[in-house]
């Protein structure tokens, strides 16, 4: 497997995911527009300044998608997703591995965090077998039932 930069192509399929408004916010967070189009849903990813990266397998199959940046000095993972035909595999801790690994190295950081909403059951199950954990945001997260999970 190898994780490489998110082309348009994999945001087209990647769109193909989502079959209604809730599942696309559950995933996405807030501000992210439905119905979408390629130019809303690329520019609603923030794509021109998050690093943006797809998990492919050996054979070029588009596994995974996640992105990472720097928030409170750490490498923040954020809308991390399997695709459906993948799911079960365990590509979740692949690709949080990659992104895990690249993010830290390039911003020179040594930790890692994302959030979670606290209804998403398989993604906590997910990263909490990846050694996140949760902890207290030292801020006021503007969603509601969402949490916040850090990994040395």
């Amino acid at each position: 497997m190898k994780l490489i930069k998110a082309k348009e192509h994999h945001l087209i399929e990647m769109m193909n995911w989502f079959s209604d408004e809730q599942e696309l916010q559950n995933w996405s967070g807030p501000n992210f527009r439905y119905p979408f189009n390629l130019s809303s849903f690329t520019e609603d990813l923030k794509m021109n300044s998050i690093s943006s990266c797809v998990l492919t397998s050996n054979e070029s199959e588009f596994l995974a998608f996640g992105q990472y940046y720097q928030r409170l000095d750490k490498c923040h993972l954020g809308r991390l997703i399997v695709n459906p035909k993948f799911r079960g595999k365990g590509i979740a801790a692949k690709l949080m591995s990659h992104l895990c690994e690249r993010g830290r190295r390039e911003l020179k950081l040594t930790s890692c965090s994302l959030f979670v909403l606290a209804h998403n059951e398989s993604a906590i199950k997910s990263y909490k077998k990846f050694g996140f954990s949760f902890t207290d945001y030292p801020e006021q997260i503007p969603l509601a039932n969402c949490l916040y999970m850090v990994k040395a």
